[in-house]
């Protein structure tokens, strides 16, 4: 089972002015996903992308889409190439890129969802009443431990599990707020409040996932290529009923990164592939899978050091 290759895509916050350009100016299939995603939306998704401004691109209803076209520009550039996955998986907004790439999904129709999933967590939660902070240096055990202590402010829950040692919480900013001043007298080396527009992946998203239900029972979703492995159960999933239960449960449910990545360790993936803008996910499997081979693609030098890299074996 040794060397298979996991295609992962980020999700919100690794949305950067430019990106997706590289692959557009030099595939004419990366252009023509930018073209379907402006015709889905009536909206011109490659000057959001290619030039912002900065804070339109940060709207939760705008990010969303954008970062799932500029990651099926990069897949574009991989296709191409002739670069196949074993596996795919993506971080929370990034499960649709990997449907797409799964063939689970039509892209068109993943972009209207995501501009509507977005625009349904943004109204979730009045503006400014949640908060969601990353605290570093804590095992997951203790960072639960600080939610229940503080949950007398509020509602403060785990919401990513992102690599060891590195969990985000989200809630109420109040009782947000109380958890960090507990997580830091327990010896949390750092808490860094996260620039977000609402407290993503906990109950407080609820009523934004029953709504995703009723879109998603009008799509029609197809069984996979190759196997996804979820973020919310960190399980690999290959039926059209399974995928779209899965993207209902993931708005209000933890996101459990490290388990996702352990579990393609053990299916035989030695390679992670991260398609799409930034390194985040890179990072995070780093710190995961020491030993694991990560590859990213967000521009033209990542996909021919990729290319380059899995020639060699």
């Amino acid at each position: 089972m040794a060397g298979r290759i996991a295609f992962v895509f980020p999700g919100q916050g690794s949305q950067t002015v430019g990106m997706g350009r590289a692959f557009v100016e030099t595939f004419p299939e990366a252009a023509a996903r930018f073209k379907v995603a402006s015709d889905a939306l009536g909206l011109d998704v490659a000057r959001l992308c290619f030039t912002g401004p900065e804070d339109a691109l940060a709207l939760t209803g705008n990010t969303q889409p954008a970062i799932l076209t500029a990651s099926m520009a990069a897949l574009a550039g991989l296709e191409e190439r002739g670069i196949k996955p074993d596996f795919v998986a993506g971080h929370s907004l990034g499960e649709y890129s990997a449907l797409v790439c799964a063939g689970g999904l039509d892209f068109s129709a993943a972009v209207r969802i995501v501009r509507k999933r977005g625009e349904f967590m943004q109204e979730a939660v009045p503006a400014g009443a949640g908060a969601m902070a990353a605290v570093i240096g804590l095992p997951v055990e203790a960072v639960e431990a600080v939610c229940r202590e503080a949950a007398g402010a509020g509602v403060v829950e785990v919401a990513n599990l992102n690599a060891p040692e590195q969990v985000v919480i989200a809630g109420e900013r109040a009782a947000v707020e109380r958890a960090t001043g507990i997580a830091k007298a327990k010896g949390a080396k750092r808490v860094v409040p996260l620039p977000v527009s609402a407290p993503f992946h906990c109950r407080l998203m609820r009523p934004a996932a029953e709504r995703l239900r009723e879109v998603l029972a009008t799509v029609r979703f197809r069984d996979l290529r190759v196997p996804c492995v979820t973020n919310v159960d960190a399980a690999p999933v290959r039926t059209a009923a399974e995928v779209a239960e899965a993207l209902v449960r993931q708005v209000a449910a933890p996101i459990r990164w490290v388990e996702g990545v352990e579990r393609l360790l053990r299916e035989g993936v030695d390679t992670f592939v991260e398609v799409g803008p930034g390194k985040v996910l890179t990072g995070l499997i780093r710190r995961i899978a020491p030993a694991a081979r990560t590859l990213p693609v967000e521009d033209m030098a990542g996909l021919e050091a990729a290319v380059s890299a899995l020639a060699g074996g």
